[in-house]
């Protein structure tokens, strides 16, 4: 089964959030229904960059690594080919 890990930004004040889920645009819909009690205070999210991982311990890792990220190599990365959010 493949994992996505995403990343989204908050429309209110520019921050962004990382994360993984299976289904990434079933998961942005929970986040902006206020389902995640973290993301809830930045209404409302949109996905600016996912990428598609194998499995979950590799999709874990990825976030994991994504969380440490600038904010300057987020936007590198967002704008990467990368991300398949912007193929097509």
């Amino acid at each position: 089964m493949a994992f996505q890990v995403y990343i989204l930004q908050s429309e209110q004040d520019g921050s962004f959030y990382k994360g993984y889920s299976e289904n990434v645009f079933k998961r942005l819909q929970e986040h902006n229904e206020g389902l995640s009690q973290y993301t809830s205070a930045k209404l409302p999210w949109k996905l600016v960059y996912y990428e598609t991982l194998s499995d979950k311990k590799t999709a874990l890792i990825r976030e994991r690594n994504l969380k440490k990220y600038s904010t300057e190599r987020l936007i590198t990365l967002i704008n990467s080919p990368k991300n398949e959010l912007k193929v097509g």
